[in-house]
């Protein structure tokens, strides 16, 4: 690990901890504990059970991209590839956005594809993952509404959902749009930059080639993957799958403390509360949690100890299983994740 990533990791480390210390000062840890040595472990269980659904409802989703672009990957694989990813994913500041180099190089490897073939389908698995959880939180949150009054904060959450993903969907819009440009323009802009770094100098005009070369290729992998609509639908299906087994984990999770919560707002509330992935924290971490609690806490009427116990549950599963699988894989691929 080089010195700059050094100090990224670090600062996402003490910010994930200074999260946690201010949840501890907050709701009292002790009370925390209480409600987690409450817990009923076979309702535990079922909660990473419903999580290993969600791993390989999303890895048959990664396994269809690549499928769709002529990789060879079986089930199994797709499964632990997977896991990489959401591990690399968790490690890294910034959640997708930074693990996503990491897993494109680790499903390169596994699938024997070009990188930017790998970059291609796991940017598809993510950006694909967007349209259900947008049908989850406007259903949800809908649903929500017939019966209680919307709060600020959810309404909050939702508005700044609504903005966040706006943003994202005209930034690949307008790269879309523009992608001829950007493939004709972009690799002279940066190859005299790229030429420079490291040790040696690397000759300006076949580096341009190179990227050239890689961006019409990966832009012609994302037209492969959009175009084939019997594909497109069975992976938002899977993708869908993948949401809602989420939504069973953390209802289990609730249950194991004797808890029962409405599935329409634990729906909108994952999708929501896992927004916070994008701060400069390892995959989110103390950020999501801190979501949790946040939105959990004017819809549920549940404790602020009980709420905390049943997440730290939940992300035990999401979180904490796939850092293990997802580790234990990179760590036998010998994929560098940070």
């Amino acid at each position: 690990m080089d010195e700059r990533k050094r100090r990224v990791f670090l600062t996402g480390i003490f910010g994930t901890i200074l999260v946690f210390v201010v949840l501890a000062a907050v709701i009292g840890v002790d009370s925390v504990l209480t409600s987690l040595k409450a817990a009923k472990p076979r309702a535990v269980a079922f909660t990473f059970l419903f999580a290993l659904c969600w791993l390989a409802a999303w890895g048959l989703m990664l396994r269809a991209v690549l499928v769709t672009l002529d990789a060879d990957i079986s089930v199994s694989e797709a499964f632990f590839v997977y896991s990489g990813a959401v591990f690399a994913n968790n490690v890294t500041p910034f959640g997708q956005a930074g693990g996503e180099p990491v897993a494109a190089a680790l499903i390169s490897k596994v699938s024997e594809t070009r990188y930017e073939t790998a970059l291609v389908s796991i940017a598809s698995v993510d950006v694909l993952n967007v349209v259900p959880s947008i049908s989850l939180i406007v259903i949800g949150v809908g649903y929500y509404a017939t019966s209680t009054a919307v709060g600020e904060r959810v309404e909050t959450a939702v508005g700044t959902a609504v903005v966040l993903i706006g943003g994202i969907v005209v930034a690949m819009l307008l790269v879309w749009r523009y992608r001829h440009t950007i493939v004709e323009h972009l690799p002279s802009m940066l190859s005299p930059y790229l030429g420079r770094i490291g040790r040696g100098h690397i000759e300006t005009e076949p580096l341009e080639a190179d990227i050239t070369d890689r961006l019409r290729r990966f832009f012609e992998n994302i037209e492969q993957v959009a175009t084939n609509r019997r594909t497109l639908t069975l992976i938002v299906g899977f993708s869908l799958a993948g949401w809602l087994f989420q939504a069973a984990a953390l209802m289990a999770a609730f249950g194991s403390l004797g808890y029962s919560v409405s599935p329409a707002v634990l729906v909108f509330v994952i999708p929501l509360a896992n927004l916070a992935g994008a701060a400069p924290l390892p995959g989110g971490l103390g950020g999501i949690e801190a979501a949790f609690i946040a939105l959990l806490l004017p819809t549920t009427g549940i404790s602020a100890a009980s709420i905390t116990a049943a997440v730290l549950i939940f992300r035990g599963a999401i979180y904490w299983m796939p850092v293990l699988i997802g580790g234990a894989t990179v760590s036998v691929l010998g994929i560098k994740a940070v």
